[in-house]
């Protein structure tokens, strides 16, 4: 079952088209990876679909409602949150300030919303920096706050873009396994990624943009095997050590 579908979003600003007639669907408590070269449109896709922007065509549609052209708070109630390509914490606020702030998205209640808080917190590891400014953190760890915060929203959808850019090896792999343990947990995941061998062996599904338009959509393995992809993003080098992962 889709939980979320896109159908022939167009978006333009002026004479420039960023995303072209794509459509899609997510299906619930599934990994989908949204790819493509810089430029490619996967941000303004986001941006559509979270409420910043309004699309110039077509519909989103998002636990059977109609989304489309929703204000982004309308959209993150009904429970399709994001994270963003560069990273936006409270620098001020402590790390679990910073949390607290998600839970109240759904909580009105302080006791339950510090209960909520303090869940997502641990969940993904920051017990030991509640406490410290959230500026003061590495980008590894603001990328995981950004991701902290955004669960205590508890989403039915988590909409990540870009979380495992410029982390170390060690990193990367706790990414991998947090995003597996949060598909675990029932929440739906599209993720805007660069770093195809931390996405491709996680990813259920993987649709690829360039130029504003879908070029592909599929699993993994036949993504990495597209030449229509190899030729537009991965390059025939990068195919290879892709396919190597999957076996």
């Amino acid at each position: 079952m889709a939980l979320l579908e896109v159908r022939g979003l167009t978006m333009k600003f002026g004479s420039l088209l960023a995303n072209h007639d794509i459509s899609f669907d997510v299906e619930e408590g599934s990994i989908t990876g949204l790819i493509g070269p810089n430029g490619a449109g996967k941000t303004t896709l986001f941006n559509c679909i979270s409420g910043a922007y309004k699309p110039t065509a077509g519909k989103v549609l998002f636990a059977g409602s109609d989304i489309t052209g929703w204000p982004p708070y309308r959209v993150a109630r009904l429970g399709a949150v994001r994270t963003f390509q560069v990273v936006r914490p409270l620098n001020d606020m402590s790390v679990f300030d910073n949390v607290l702030v998600g839970a109240f998205l759904r909580e009105r209640d302080l006791t339950s919303a510090l209960d909520v808080a303090e869940c997502s917190l641990r969940f993904c590891h920051l017990e030991d920096y509640r406490d410290k400014l959230a500026g003061n953190l590495t980008i590894g760890l603001k990328k995981r706050l950004e991701l902290a915060r955004a669960l205590a929203t508890q989403p039915k959808l988590l909409m990540l873009d870009e979380v495992m850019a410029g982390l170390s090896g060690a990193e990367l792999k706790e990414a991998m396994e947090l995003l597996k343990e949060i598909k675990a947990q029932g929440v739906t995941l599209l993720v805007v990624e660069h770093v195809m061998e931390a996405l491709m062996p996680i990813a259920d599904k993987v649709v690829v943009l360039d130029g504003g338009v879908k070029i592909a959509e599929g699993p993994p393995r036949e993504i990495v095997e597209s030449e229509r992809v190899i030729a537009a993003y991965l390059g025939e080098k990068f195919s290879r050590r892709l396919k190597e992962l999957k076996t």
